[in-house]
């Protein structure tokens, strides 16, 4: 059975591509940014960044945010070993540092910071991450001996928006879009949540208790893809 208009809202934007995609099975996205990130533009960073890209440190990244504040501060390429998330983190990383960079990507904190755990060979570990960061990978790997330092390289702002349209989804892709979303919206109960990742999907159960689904990889266009299979699932019914 052919979808028929179904509403989402995305707190975060897509390419074209996405919506289209999603636009050919019958679902129409509205997009709205509920946050916003900006670097850290200050000369005491820039000075950090370049004496760390003269060393042979272990990168690690968790957003294309983090990805994005460092590299535009790098002159060169430095001779970085990278643990990151997949996705759209992945490919910002391999597109300035080269794949070859990439000892290990995950879908989750928890398991990158397992497969950080696992190396025996990690030297110097710098964690490049924004100012709202989530505890879970710093405490994992102080759980598991080893040394992190954390450099905060961007800050996060919440815009939150009043939203008068009624929707049949509402999709989140980080814990602060949530907490800026129902700072001045509620949603009714038969209105699907759909969350990208698990912490993500925490901060929505604090606010509502509506079905909510959740996508396991770090990537819009997979979460997009998740929200189409559930509503073709749904109308099959």
């Amino acid at each position: 059975m052919p979808l028929n208009n179904i509403r989402i809202l995305s707190t975060r934007p897509l390419q074209e591509s996405i919506i289209v995609m999603a636009a050919e099975k019958g679902i129409v996205i509205d997009t709205e940014s509920f946050i916003k990130t900006e670097p850290v533009d200050t000369d005491a960073l820039k000075e950090q960044i370049q004496v760390l890209a003269k060393k042979k440190i272990t990168a690690v990244f968790t957003s294309m945010n983090g990805v994005e504040a460092v590299t535009s501060k790098l002159t060169a390429k430095p001779d970085w070993k990278i643990f990151c998330m997949g996705g759209a983190t992945k490919e910002l990383v391999s597109k300035f540092f080269g794949a070859k960079a990439i000892a290990a990507t995950a879908r989750d904190a928890d398991t990158l910071s397992a497969k950080i755990i696992a190396d025996k060979e990690t030297g110097e570990l710098v964690f490049f991450c924004g100012d709202q960061r989530l505890d879970n990978l710093p405490e994992a790997l102080h759980a598991g001996k080893k040394e992190l330092k954390e450099l905060v390289v961007y800050t996060t702002v919440n815009t939150p928006k009043l939203i008068e349209k009624n929707y049949d989804g509402i999709v989140f892709f980080s814990p602060s879009a949530v907490h800026s979303f129902f700072d001045v919206n509620t949603i009714a109960t038969d209105v699907t949540v759909f969350a990208i990742g698990k912490t993500t999907a925490a901060a929505a159960h604090t606010y509502v208790e509506n079905e909510l689904v959740t996508s396991k990889w770090p990537g819009k266009e997979q979460m997009i893809e998740q929200v189409i299979q559930y509503y073709e699932k749904a109308s099959s019914k």
